[in-house]
């Protein structure tokens, strides 16, 4: 009896330790959400959808990726490669007024906007309970991907689960009444406007439509532009399906399986819409494939899809005594002042689950501003891929986090864009190889958008980081030659051309911005944005040709253009210290328009570059000076921003500013599904937050691996799992009282590699696929 006993307290402790590990990743609520800022995302890479748990009136607002107003047009301004010299020369000669006069009208797009990111449409289901109901909770368990609402009706449980699944490339609704209640309810699929609905009494309903634009000559032709479709299945246990219209009546069912898919005519190869896609049989071709799989097939293939990549990682900062609070009360904690280390992994983690949902297989367009997750047919900034900051920030995390598969999805898309790019670059400056500007949509606009700060033609090198930062953390080899160095070479190629001579002998760009910023004209209050070698461009232009030269040499190839890149390099001008001690923004040290501006442009060399670091001392104090100068004038008012500075503080390895911008990210910019919020919501923030927080505990960028460079004292116990280093070294990490008390290396590539914790350093010669023990360093 004794033994029994023992056992039995055995197997629960057992049960309660993986309870409360569960529910450490689980966003949970005890109520449904009142507005889509508040509702619950699942996403597979293509198809998302926002969940609001609604026990009367369920509302699922669903999105695929590629559904986008709009059509491919070259807005390269014809007038800019003969005024380029005219302006170039206006600008060196400081005649900015008249500079932007002549970007103004020679020099932005035509058209100069684009067309917005939709949403495919909502599925509502109209509930029909017999009683009154209890018990609610409404959860996102990022572990498993699922969304659950689960409540009960007359005291009898009914549980609604929703996931996307990779593995299936659908949506999949289950409701199940388990008690003696059943599931009476009306099925509508909704869209606005541009499609046709109709259901059928097999179950289906169908969704077929093509969107329609009016000519306007910011964004371009009007036109019946792409096609789209949509296909529900419907399958009950127990009851019966009558449809009349675009209305499905589910009656006395035990059980209702949805399983929904869409698609469009879009080939993301040609950036362009393609006659030969038939969007509904793309979908037909979906469902049939999994239309005969049960439930429990479908939600196991997601799992062990998704769990493949999610559970490569793990982070606890010790016990989570607050899991027993809902997401939002934990928030609001936090945002009066308390502490939830709990809450930050989670955070961390579902930052992970995001660029997940986003950007993976079966997608093949990369995260956009708000990642796949849309609610309107103008949707703020248009959900474009913001390409001077935005898209980079979205992807900070890919490579650490171990989520390498997503990366590649952006790799792609920028490989596409260098076609429309190499046009660019040939029409508007002249040049060989390829660049485009600030943003850019699935039809690969690469001229000038919105206005004269939008004249930014090294933001097309600024995209290629990730390509290198993907090789640097894989050692692919065959990426690199196929897809990395390709697209680095056209960058370069377009820099060699671009650059000119400054009135101070150094090689120049020009035009040339610091993104969205600008300065007071000397001696005046009158604003101006263009300028020539704006601090970023030097930092951009070492990167890009520091990045090709090593690909080159990794490939033994193109020796007498490395020659070219080198000479141009060393002629470029140095990053300057301004007499305030902070990192110069502009090529003269102008007055700023806004100190606490949100974009930190300057300091791309501190991060996500390696060009700012200890080993650098005079620009590493002074990139200290400059964010504290810019948080004392309201900097990191936005979201993103907010995330850009928790990095910046890793960088300078202080981990307790580092802490308190975490902290203010929760408090300031985050909504109460953990959404970031710019505001409004902007997804860029949640990956540049988990990005910060890997960065906080591991660093590869100098040459070598530091583990927990900016702990604070904030995390005195955790452990983190699965971080990924530079050169394909996968970490393991234990700590106490602020002291690793283990740490273990995993070698995916093999090499050579130096571990530095505490001053202490040492060095490791691996072999691919083995385990190493760093207790040496400890």
């Amino acid at each position: 009896m004794k033994t029994n006993l023992i056992l039995i307290i055995f197997f629960l402790l057992i049960y309660t330790g993986c309870r409360k590990e569960n529910n450490n990743l689980e966003l949970w609520y005890n109520k449904p959400a009142s507005e889509w800022n508040e509702a619950l995302p699942v996403g597979n890479g293509r198809l998302g959808a926002m969940i609001f748990g609604d026990t009367a009136k369920e509302t699922i607002q669903i999105n695929e990726e590629s559904i986008w107003a709009g059509s491919k047009i070259n807005n390269n301004n014809p007038k800019a490669l003969a005024n380029l010299p005219i302006l170039q020369q206006a600008i060196f000669g400081g005649d900015i007024k008249r500079a932007e006069e002549i970007a103004g009208s020679c020099f932005i797009g035509t058209p100069p906007r684009i067309r917005s990111y939709q949403p495919l449409g909502t599925l509502s289901i109209n509930y029909d309970w017999s009683g009154s109901v209890s018990d609610y909770r409404r959860s996102l368990n990022i572990s498993s991907g699922i969304a659950t609402t689960s409540f009960k009706v007359n005291g009898e449980p009914v549980t609604v689960k929703v996931f996307s699944s990779a593995a299936d490339n659908l949506i999949v609704i289950e409701i199940t009444s388990k008690g003696s209640g059943s599931v009476n309810c009306s099925l509508e699929l909704v869209r606005e406007k541009d499609a046709v609905i109709n259901a059928d009494n097999n179950g289906r309903i169908y969704l077929k439509g093509q969107i329609v634009d009016q000519d306007d000559p910011l964004t371009g032709p009007g036109g019946r532009h792409m096609r789209f479709a949509a296909q529900a299945r419907v399958r009950v246990n127990k009851g019966k399906i009558i449809s009349s219209g675009k209305i499905m009546e589910v009656s006395g069912a035990s059980e209702v399986t949805i399983i929904l898919t869409a698609a469009t005519d879009y080939n993301v190869h040609n950036l362009d819409i393609d006659s030969s896609f038939d969007p509904s049989f793309l979908c037909e071709s979906i469902l049939n494939s999994a239309g005969k799989k049960r439930y429990n097939d479908l939600e196991d293939a997601h799992r062990k899809e998704y769990q493949t990549m999610f559970n490569r990682v793990s982070l606890n900062f010790g016990n989570d005594t607050l899991d027993y609070l809902p997401t939002d009360e934990r928030l609001d904690r936090v945002r009066k002042g308390g502490s939830d280390n709990g809450l930050i992994a989670l955070y961390f983690q579902y930052g992970r689950y995001l660029l997940m949902s986003s950007s993976r297989y079966p997608g093949v367009l990369p995260a956009n501003l708000q990642g796949i997750w849309n609610k309107d047919f103008k949707a703020p900034w248009n959900s474009d891929f913001h390409t001077n900051i935005n898209l980079q920030m979205n992807y900070w995390p890919a490579e650490i986090c171990n989520l390498p598969e997503t990366a590649v999805i952006l790799s792609d898309f920028v490989k596409q864009l260098t076609i429309p790019g190499s046009v660019t670059a040939k029409e508007m400056y002249g040049t060989e190889g390829w660049t485009m500007h600030h943003l850019t949509d699935p039809f690969g606009r690469t001229g000038v958008a919105d206005g004269v700060w939008g004249l930014t033609p090294t933001n097309g090198p600024w995209m290629t980081f990730p390509l290198f930062e993907h090789y640097l953390f894989t050692r692919d080899t065959g990426f690199l030659k196929s897809t990395a160095y390709p697209v680095l070479k056209g960058s370069s190629e377009f820099l060699l051309g671009f650059l000119i001579p400054s009135p101070e002998g150094s090689l120049a760009t020009n035009p040339s911005t610091s993104p969205e910023n600008s300065y007071y004209l000397p001696g005046s209050k009158t604003t101006a944005r263009l300028t020539y070698s704006a601090t970023i461009d030097i930092q951009t232009i070492n990167a890009v040709f520091d990045y090709t030269i090593k690909a080159a040499q990794l490939l033994n190839t193109d020796d007498d253009f490395v020659q070219q890149i080198k000479e141009a390099r060393s002629k470029l001008p140095p990053v300057r210290i301004s007499p305030n001690g902070t990192i110069s923004e502009w090529i003269k040290d102008y007055e700023e328009v806004e100190p606490g501006h949100r974009h930190m442009s300057h300091l791309v060399g501190l991060y996500p570059l390696a060009q700012i670091t200890p080993e650098t001392k005079d620009l590493f104090e002074a990139a200290g000076r400059t964010i504290e100068r810019r948080l004392s004038f309201g900097g990191g008012h936005t979201g993103w921003s907010r995330a850009w500075i928790i990095n910046f503080y890793a960088r300078l390895l202080n981990g307790q500013k580092a802490y308190e911008n975490v902290i203010s990210l929760l408090q300031k910019s985050t909504l109460s599904n953990l959404f970031d919020n710019h505001p409004p919501f902007q997804i860029d923030g949640n990956f540049g937050g988990t990005a910060g927080i890997a960065e906080m505990l591991l660093q590869s960028h100098r040459g070598f691996i530091e583990l927990l460079p900016a702990l604070p004292s904030q995390w005195p116990e955790g452990k983190v799992k699965g971080l990924v280093a530079r050169g394909g070294f996968v970490i393991d990490i234990s700590w106490r009282n602020s002291r690793i008390i283990s740490a273990s290396l995993h070698s995916k590539a093999g090499g050579r590699c130096i571990v530095k914790y505490n001053g202490k350093q040492t060095e490791i010669t691996t072999r691919a696929g083995q385990d190493y023990d760093l207790s040496e360093i400890i």
